[in-house]
């Protein structure tokens, strides 16, 4: 294989030969900014520092942007193309590539995991309050009762973080809570320069400073570290007392993203770099691409900060995207990131459309204003016209005369739900019905609206527009029915939240779990209103919202109550904890389900399933994994050295005979068959678990093959003791491939699991066919 796969962002190192300062007076080019991975062991002695060798050899100094010497060596720097494809010429630069731009993947749920108060985990770890988590997203509102230090005790004496001053925020904003706050944001603006492609950031509305002026920071910040909060909900909704996952756990804030305006590779990756220098212990990073699409984990530097994280001991969760139900649309796929898919809470915000034939069609809704209080209004579907702009209510779109005073049925899809409303607003409608197309299903979200709106599934939306075409002067009504506890069944699959299979590397399976998603709410920013509508002028101190992005905080929460308990776990243990224990089934029980068909979920849509951190805390074993596990995994997927080093950075080698991708000791099973092989065909794995309960224990193992597959484990039995910790088996899948039977995903999935009469640690398996290369 080449020294680089082939990527049209990535300028492949070519020569070894020496290398002449560069000159910058290319003209006629723009300028972008680059991202250049050094190999820090060949600077001559000649140079003091990096940063020295850096602008003396590579670029000028008013070029470059950020130094990284933690999580990754290098520096980003504004080039000409010309330039940064002589660079990558160097024979001390490994990789060239060019910055992008990633997106925001957009309380009873503490409770729905598992944890009570003063028992379990939150007693047991004091509430992780010797753990620091670092929170990678738009920044933070800090005077929010949230993040309060009442009672708190004294700052971790390994920090050395910062709180960095700013547009309205200074040091005193950062407290025994609050420990740190910084914000990048020199790869935007060299973005959106005098020749950039991108809008530069209105400072109107955002704050050069780590002030969350979109609100999605503060809201996944207390998510995963909130303090208790008594009387807490958004405009009523959700009413109670609010409360992060590890309440006692300490936050720093690294502000990447910019209202509107993204979240540069540049910026972020220099937010890894200096989180781990300051001394956290679990990064939440809600941040990613879109549309299922990922790069190399070598040209992802979400991928390569995680993994100079993780190989330093930090736990690091990102979201898995909120692309589904599509296949293939989970993101962030790299091992050593722990990928967090959404899942429904057991409460919802019901609402209710009443048509005028007396139908009624149940949706959810938070809209907190005037209500229609059983007034039936004329109800008009734009998309009649067959105009789509129209049909999906977008900008400027709908005509005045035909929509004023009347419910608009609005198609989701292509901007906002909740600009769609202002929309119908501005053109005088009183009220929306938001409709799900088949895309969504029945997945439904709440949203805080400006007027009357419920949101219908695909098949009560279609219920809706029959009606209006039939019936010569439609009407309708909207209720709303405020917040209800109790749902059945929960958790349910959302269907957006990002699913397999593994665009990258399919013998890992991704996601690796769910957890909450859905209607979550959490602390909120006075910078906007409750839509994040500039037009938008109420203020909240909570706001509840829906994405994989509200999930992943919970598992950050969750890794720092566990790292608490157990400090000396590492990552992947404390990852496969959460995973061997996590729940299959709702709560009515009965196998979990998807929402967007209402089918029993797979371990393409749940991972291994949801998170339970009352059973994570006491796993009985755990699948370890070592940083030269991570290594040969590298060399087994066909990456050499080289391009291992751009993500390690010290040097590797890869062993003669190459290392099958299949055995990193992953807490799941993902069993590719070829699909040209006549008869029965196998594949082995090996698999190794350290025991982590009592010294003396014995395990036996039990399994759920998958339909028309035959699992075998040897040895059936491990036995543990006080000297032996550890103990590796092998697992045989084998099946006929003629007569497989694969389901609509082109999988079958199954489990096998290790159980002492205590403890039962279950590991996902699933079983697919490949075409051969």
């Amino acid at each position: 294989m080449a020294p680089f796969p082939s990527h049209p962002i990535l300028f492949s190192f070519l020569l070894l030969s020496s290398f002449p300062l560069l000159s910058l007076s290319a003209v006629d080019q723009p300028y972008k900014t680059y991202i250049v991975r050094i190999d820090a062991q060949s600077k001559p002695s000649v140079f003091l520092t990096h940063y020295h060798w850096y602008t003396t050899e590579f670029t000028d100094a008013p070029q470059i942007l950020h130094t990284y010497d933690t999580v990754f060596h290098g520096f980003s720097a504004t080039l000409t193309p010309d330039h940064a494809a002589t660079l990558s010429q160097h024979p001390s630069v490994l990789a060239v590539f060019e910055d992008q731009r990633q997106q925001l993947h957009t309380t009873r749920s503490p409770q729905f995991l598992g944890l009570r108060n003063q028992r379990g985990l939150w007693s047991e770890s004091d509430y992780g309050s010797d753990v620091i988590i670092g929170v990678l997203d738009t920044g933070i509102w800090p005077e929010r009762r949230s993040f309060s230090d009442v009672n708190l005790g004294a700052i971790p004496a390994r920090w050395k973080g910062i709180c960095e001053v700013g547009e309205r925020f200074s040091a005193r904003n950062c407290n025994k809570k609050l420990i740190g706050a910084r914000f990048f944001i020199k790869g935007h603006e060299a973005a959106s320069g005098s020749t950039g492609p991108i809008t530069p950031i209105n400072e109107t509305v955002e704050f050069k400073s780590p002030r969350d002026a979109d609100g999605h920071g503060t809201h996944t910040a207390s998510t995963a570290a909130g303090r208790h909060v008594f009387g807490a909900s958004m405009e009523g909704y959700a009413a109670g007392i609010a409360k992060g996952v590890a309440p006692k756990a300490r936050l720093a804030v690294y502000k990447v993203c910019w209202k509107n305006a993204g979240c540069f590779d540049s910026d972020i990756l220099a937010a890894f770099d200096a989180a781990v220098k300051d001394g956290v212990d679990v990064i939440s990073i809600s941040i990613g691409g879109g549309d299922g699409i990922s790069a190399p984990y070598y040209l992802d530097p979400i991928a390569i900060g995680a993994y100079g994280a993780a190989s330093r001991g930090v736990f690091v969760s990102s979201s898995a995207g909120n692309d589904g139900p599509n296949l293939m649309s989970v993101t962030n796929l790299a091992p050593w990131i722990v990928t967090v898919g959404a899942g429904t809470i057991d409460r919802n915000f019901p609402a209710e459309v009443v048509l005028g034939n007396g139908k009624r069609l149940s949706g959810v809704s938070l809209y907190a204003g005037l209500p229609l209080s059983g007034k039936m209004y004329p109800l008009v579907y734009p998309g009649k016209s067959g105009v789509l702009s129209a049909s999906l209510c977008m900008e400027n779109s709908l005509d005045p005369r035909v929509v004023k005073g009347k419910i608009v049925v609005c198609d989701r899809g292509s901007s906002a739900r909740v600009a769609k409303g202002l929309v119908v607003k501005k053109a005088g409608g009183v009220g929306m019905i938001l409709a799900n197309g088949i895309s969504n299903g029945e997945g439904l979200v709440g949203d805080a609206h400006l007027i009357p709106t419920c949101a219908l599934g695909s098949d009560e939306g279609d219920t809706v527009k029959a009606y209006v075409s039939a019936t010569s002067n439609p009407v309708a009504t909207i209720a709303f029915k405020g917040t209800v506890i109790g749902i059945k069944p929960a958790p349910v699959v959302a269907s957006f939240s990002g699913r397999g299979p593994n665009g990258l590397t399919p013998e890992i399976l991704k996601p690796d779990l769910i957890a909450p998603g859905v209607n979550i709410l959490a602390a909120w920013t006075d910078a906007v209103g409750p839509t994040g509508l500039d037009s938008d002028t109420r203020k909240t101190e909570f706001n509840i919202l829906s994405g994989t992005s509200m999930a992943c905080p919970h598992v950050s929460g969750a890794a720092a109550l566990l790292k608490s308990a157990h400090p000396d776990w590492s990552p992947a243990a404390i990852r496969s904890a959460m995973m061997t224990t996590a729940n299959t089934f709702n709560n009515l029980p009965q196998p979990m389900t998807d929402e967007a068909t209402g089918n029993v979920s797979s371990s393409y849509d749940l991972g291994a399933g949801h998170l339970n951190l009352d059973r994570a805390m006491d796993p009985g074993l755990v699948y370890d994994i070592t940083n030269n596990d991570y290594v040969n995994f590298l060399c087994g997927i066909g990456y050499g050295p080289r391009v291992i080093q751009v993500i390690t950075r010290s040097p590797v080698s890869c062993l003669e005979k190459k290392p099958l991708p299949e055995n990193l000791n992953y807490p799941s099973i993902a069993a590719l068959l070829p699909s040209s092989a006549k008869g029965a065909t196998s594949k082995t794995f090996i698999r190794t678990v350290t025991n982590v309960g009592q010294p003396d224990a014995v395990y036996r193992f039990t399994t759920q093959a998958p339909k028309g597959v035959t699992v075998t484990v040897k040895p059936p039995k491990l036995v543990f003791t006080e000297a032996v910790k550890k103990q590796s088996f092998i697992v045989t899948i084998t099946a006929n491939t003629r007569n497989l039977m694969l389901d609509d995903s082109g999988a079958v999935f199954g489990s096998i699991s290790w159980s002492d009469g205590k403890h039962v640690v279950r590991s996902s398996i699933l079983v697919t066919q490949i075409d051969p290369l």
